[in-house]
């Protein structure tokens, strides 16, 4: 099988390009299980080297409600009568409203919890 950690940019390239070839193959076949193995270490790889930085809470509620065709009424059970002032940047998140979106809707607390900034010129 010759299966090697990916542990540079050349392992990395070389990993994509065989990721790429397998990418059709059947799940619990030899071709599947080595492409399983080699997503696994690339993306190990790319945590390490290519970090992407935790969303914009309100990019990500904006984000959640786009993919799945929510509209601001959709909103409203989680944050009360605010969610344009929210969705605005005129008002920020309260803890109550951020476990309602993880309980409600299912967007990650974690990412509901960082700071952001607020819109001065609308306050």
């Amino acid at each position: 099988m010759n299966i090697r950690p990916v542990k540079n940019e050349k392992d990395y390239q070389e990993a994509l390009g065989e990721i790429e070839k397998l990418f059709d193959a059947s799940p619990d076949t030899p071709e599947g299980d080595r492409l399983e193995v080699l997503t696994t270490l690339v993306e190990a790889y790319e945590a390490r080297h290519y970090p992407m930085p935790e969303p914009d809470p309100i990019e990500a509620i904006k984000y959640y409600m786009e993919s799945r065709g929510l509209t601001s009424d959709n909103l409203e059970p989680y944050v009360g009568g605010h969610v344009n002032e929210i969705l605005e940047r005129r008002k920020p998140l309260s803890l109550e409203m951020i476990r309602n979106l993880h309980d409600g809707l299912g967007i990650a607390a974690n990412v509901l919890i960082r700071p952001y900034e607020l819109s001065s010129s609308l306050m």
